[in-house]
């Protein structure tokens, strides 16, 4: 079942790699960064581009919810961090561009550093559904650093305020991925007990509004900027989510060393793929593609 599940992730994995892409060129060719909100969204939502990119993207969550159903929060997510690997494929298919060494070093060590941390961390067990009184916590947490960092993202020039955007994205993203995963755990007791809970309505909600935060990320700078914070911070915290609320079992002990050391390689070799041109689609400047 969990092989299942890894598979099914990835297959979530290249479909959010097809999504950012897709999506990034859309914001990017609506104009300028200063643009108003206002006449940016009606441009947009024109775009045949980013219909596909929005396409792609829900296909890839119903893979996510799939796989999510099937195993820990702990290894589903983590393992859907490799859309930067698909992310540097696809660019290098559709600009016909060919990695750097540097780019491949990058690439394989992001591989090796994902699959070293979840070989020593072997995220394993947990519960199907989580008590409304844990999920009222982590909603209040969740929430308040999300809302701070969009208040903080305001007061920042570009770069920044795309990476400091990208994390509060990956927040919202990861509580959405925990309250599917909850809201399929009920399945136990037949369908009609997932849509008669709060937890699916509660996913929907939440997944919009990183949908939409999304859209405002990829307006604020450069795939460099947002992407690593976006995939990494997603991984991460859903490990802390899966741990928290499903009571997922995470070995830490004499490996934490190791496991620290596979994680600064999986953010290092991650903020390198982020800049590269295949993975940026070939953009020259901070609002250009």
């Amino acid at each position: 079942m969990l092989a299942l599940s890894i598979c099914l992730a990835l297959l979530a994995a290249v479909g959010n790699a097809a999504a950012s892409v897709l999506q990034r060129r859309a914001a990017a060719d609506t104009g300028t960064a200063g643009t108003a909100v206002r006449g940016w969204w009606p441009r947009l939502v024109r775009r045949r581009v980013w219909v596909w990119g929005s396409a792609t993207l829900g296909l890839s969550g119903v893979f996510q919810a799939l796989a999510l159903a099937t195993g820990p929060l702990a290894v589903v997510q983590p393992v859907m961090s490799t859309e930067l690997l698909f992310t540097l494929v696809l660019g290098g298919l559709v600009f016909r561009r060919n990695p750097d060494r540097r780019t491949w070093w990058a690439f394989g060590a992001m591989a090796a550093g994902l699959a070293a941390f979840l070989a020593l961390a072997e995220p394993s067990g947990g519960r199907a559904t989580v008590p409304a009184a844990d999920w009222l916590w982590a909603g209040l947490v969740i929430g308040a650093v999300a809302v701070g960092l969009v208040a903080v993202a305001l007061r920042l020039p570009s770069a920044p305020r795309a990476a400091v955007l990208g994390t509060a994205t990956a927040l919202g993203f990861s509580g959405t991925a925990a309250l599917l995963k909850d809201a399929l755990g009920r399945l136990q007791d037949g369908l009609g007990a997932v849509f008669a809970g709060w937890q699916l309505y509660a996913a929907a909600a939440v997944g919009l509004t990183s949908f939409l935060l999304l859209q405002v990320t990829f307006r604020a700078g450069t795939l460099a900027a947002s992407q690593p914070a976006l995939t990494l911070g997603d991984a991460l915290l859903s490990v802390v989510l899966g741990v928290w609320l499903f009571d997922e079992r995470v070995v830490v002990g004499a490996r934490g060393v190791f496991e620290a050391i596979a994680l600064v390689v999986l953010v290092a070799a991650c903020v390198e793929l982020a800049r590269s041109p295949l993975v940026k689609g070939g953009e020259e400047g901070e609002d250009s593609w």
